[in-house]
C-alpha cells in the first residue's frame, strides 16, 4: 500500500483546518456571554442557546424544517429505488434521458430553480402550501439518493435475488426479503444525505416559502438582514451539531467509506 508523503500529509491538514476553522470559530462565539460576535473571554455561557427558546419564530421554523426534511426525504427514497432499478438493470428507450433528468438538479443553481418555482406557484395560485415546498424539495435532494442507490445496486451481487426466484419467491418478496437488505446501506445514506440538504437549503426557499412554512435556514437569514448578534452562531452551531451527529450515527451504523466510497 503506498503511503503519503510528509508533503502530502501537511498539505491534507492545511486543507483540513481551513474547512474547518470557520465552524470552530462560529461554536466558539456560540458560547460568549458578550452581545457582540466576540471570542469568549471572560469564560463560557449558555445566554444565546437559550435565548434561541425564547424566540417562538425560531422554534417553529426548525420544526419546519425537521417535517419538511423528513417528507422530502422519505418521498425522494420512495422514488429513487424503483428509479434506481430502472437504470441499472433494464434497457429502454429514453433510459440515458431519464438518469440525466433525474440528476440534473445537482448542476442547475438553485437560485434558477427558486425563481422558477416562484413563477409557476404564482401562474397555478400554489404559493403558500407546505405541500408544493415539499415538492420542491423532493427535487434537488432525489439526486443524492439515486446516486447512493445507483452505487449500491452497482456492486450487488444477484446471485441470492436469482436463487429467491428459481425457489418460487415473486419479484416484491425478493425485492423486500433480499434486494432491500442488501442496499439498505445506500438507502440510508441517500436518505440522510437528503434530509441534511433539504434541512440547509436556503437558496431555493427563499422564493417558495410563505409566513406560515418559514425554514430554519429562511429565518436565520431573515433575522440576520436586522439583527447580527451571537444568537445567530448559537443556532449555526446547533444545525453544526445536528449535522454531525447524524453523520457519526451513520458512520458507525454502516460505515461512511461504504456508503459514500463504496468500500465493503
Amino acid at each position: 500500500m503506498q503511503k503519503n508523503g510528509p508533503v502530502a500529509l501537511i498539505f491534507h491538514a492545511l486543507v483540513v483546518a481551513f474547512v474547518l476553522a470557520p465552524l470552530v470559530v462560529i461554536c466558539l462565539v456560540a458560547f460568549t456571554p458578550e452581545n457582540t460576535l466576540s471570542l469568549p473571554t471572560a469564560g463560557l455561557s449558555l445566554r444565546w442557546f437559550k435565548a434561541i427558546f425564547e424566540h417562538p419564530d425560531f422554534v417553529t421554523s426548525f420544526w419546519n424544517s425537521i417535517w419538511l426534511a423528513a417528507f422530502s426525504a422519505t418521498l425522494a427514497v420512495a422514488l429513487a429505488i424503483p428509479a434506481g432499478l430502472a437504470i441499472s438493470r433494464y434497457t429502454f428507450p429514453g433510459r440515458d434521458f431519464l438518469n440525466a433528468l433525474f440528476l440534473s438538479p445537482l448542476i442547475i443553481p438553485h437560485l434558477v430553480l427558486g425563481v422558477a418555482f416562484l413563477r409557476l406557484f404564482a401562474l397555478i395560485g400554489a404559493t403558500g402550501s407546505f405541500a408544493w415546498l415539499v415538492a420542491t424539495h423532493i427535487i434537488i435532494v432525489t439526486p443524492y439518493v439515486l446516486r447512493l442507490v445507483l452505487s449500491a445496486l452497482s456492486g450487488l451481487d444477484r446471485s441470492a435475488e436469482q436463487a429467491a426466484l428459481t425457489l418460487g419467491a415473486n419479484q416484491w418478496t425478493t425485492f423486500r426479503r433480499i434486494t432491500a437488505p442488501m442496499i439498505l446501506p445506500g438507502i440510508t445514506g441517500g436518505w440522510l444525505l437528503a434530509f441534511i440538504n433539504s434541512f440547509d437549503e436556503l437558496t431555493m426557499s427563499i422564493f417558495v416559502t410563505s409566513p406560515a412554512t418559514i425554514t430554519l435556514p429562511v429565518r436565520m437569514y431573515m433575522y440576520a438582514t436586522e439583527s447580527i448578534d451571537p444568537m445567530m452562531a448559537a443556532v449555526s452551531a446547533l444545525m453544526i451539531a445536528l449535522t454531525a451527529t447524524a453523520m457519526i450515527v451513520l458512520d458507525r451504523a454502516f460505515g461512511l467509506d461504504r456508503i459514500l466510497v463504496g468500500q465493503r
